[in-house]
């Protein structure tokens, strides 16, 4: 009798717990991704229970770690605070518990789960060199990086047996500072909102104003900052219309570094919901970051129809969707990034043709539904190997 119950456990529908520190703001990528996936994990038969700050069901207060919290508010991310009651709660009849971050929430709950006997899968979503970037001068203290990778293998990912990894860049980069793990590669897709607008026609020439989106935090490893320099540089400087969705600590420095630009730049928060109407109206994507997971947003605009120029960076797992050598630039370039810029302006007819063909190929590779199939997948096979 216990063997069949563990086979319908594993093959059957699930009952999944999302640890995620922040789940009612979707004003960060993890707290997106994480809805998208409890939408279509729903949508595919199983039962999600959130559990996090602005979680719908269970929702955790706000634990407030001075400066740090201040820091991390401007990315729109909050902490949560513990608690053994809310996860046992929560917990109770699971079948596996995902912690998307090795925070104190996190930790406590992977604690709580095992307690109660109760697989335990995480997320690998942060990557130390953000967090150094974020840190300001702490960055350039030797072995500054390859201490947060051990302290977040010893806090968290060091007593999991599977991890999911958005991209082989992040698999390579753990198992590089000593991660055991079994680690799951994938993306973490892009909602079928972003659809791609009507083709455009490859004889019309470029639009005026030709407008120009990024999309991400505003902060210092993003490198939006260059973008603004190469708009500067640009032989259509005055035909280009910036605009920067997104919110973080450099807001104020880039929109002083925008003014200085012939047309004037839109630099603030876009709402989720209102990112694929804003992609859709855009006429080229550019992502200068330094160092990224995996860049959803860069596959968003991808799936919009939008031509992405990404910056080749090592720390940076974006590259990997560039196409063509035309959408990508050395990273930190704000000259060979204008190059591109002016060539993909003075060629209107390939940028139609290569925005079809990145709509395509996007909707045929990284689908929120197929990520979606292959987690659950990975939470089957943690469920298996816990007995």
């Amino acid at each position: 009798m216990r063997e069949n119950e563990n086979e319908r456990r594993i093959d059957g529908p699930l009952t999944i717990a999302l640890v995620v520190d922040t789940v009612g703001n979707q004003g960060n990528g993890t707290s997106n991704s994480a809805l998208q996936w409890a939408q279509e994990l729903e949508r595919q038969g199983h039962h999600v229970r959130l559990v996090g700050v602005g979680a719908p069901e269970y929702p955790a207060r706000v634990n407030k770690v001075p400066l740090v919290s201040w820091v991390a508010a401007k990315q729109q991310m909050q902490f949560a605070e513990p608690s053994d009651t809310l996860f046992r709660a929560a917990f109770a009849g699971c079948d596996v518990v995902h912690i998307y971050m090795p925070f104190k929430f996190g930790r406590h709950a992977a604690k709580v789960a095992r307690r109660m006997g109760i697989p335990v899968t995480a997320g690998f979503h942060l990557q130390p060199e953000n967090v150094l970037y974020s840190a300001g001068p702490l960055r350039f203290i030797p072995g500054m990086q390859s201490l947060l990778y051990a302290l977040f293998r010893h806090w968290l990912y060091r007593k999991v047996d599977h991890i999911h990894v958005p991209t082989e860049m992040t698999a390579s980069l753990l198992r590089g500072h000593g991660y055991q793990a079994r680690l799951h590669v994938i993306s973490n897709g892009y909602s079928t909102r972003f659809t791609a607008r009507e083709p455009r026609d490859p004889e019309a020439a470029a639009p005026v104003p030709f407008r120009i989106v990024a999309s991400g935090r505003l902060a210092r490893e993003k490198d939006q900052v260059t973008l603004v320099k190469a708009v500067a540089m640009s032989r259509h400087a005055s035909n280009i219309q910036l605009v920067i969705a997104g919110t973080g600590p450099l807001k104020h420095y880039l929109k002083f570094r925008a003014g200085w630009l012939p047309r004037h730049a839109e630099i603030g928060f876009h709402r989720n919901a209102d990112m694929p109407a804003l992609l859709r109206s855009c006429d080229l994507f550019v992502h200068c970051s330094i160092a990224d997971i995996e860049s959803v947003s860069v596959i968003e605009a991808m799936a919009c129809g939008l031509v992405p120029v990404i910056a080749a960076s090592e720390l940076s797992a974006a590259s990997q969707f560039a196409l063509t050598d035309r959408s990508l630039f050395p990273v930190r370039d704000a000259a060979i990034l204008a190059n591109r810029i002016d060539w993909w302006i003075d060629h209107p007819g390939e940028l139609a043709r290569w925005g079809a063909v990145y709509g395509e190929h996007t909707k045929e590779h990284y689908s929120v539904e197929a990520s979606v199939h292959r987690f659950v997948d990975m939470e089957r096979e943690a469920i298996a190997d816990a007995g």
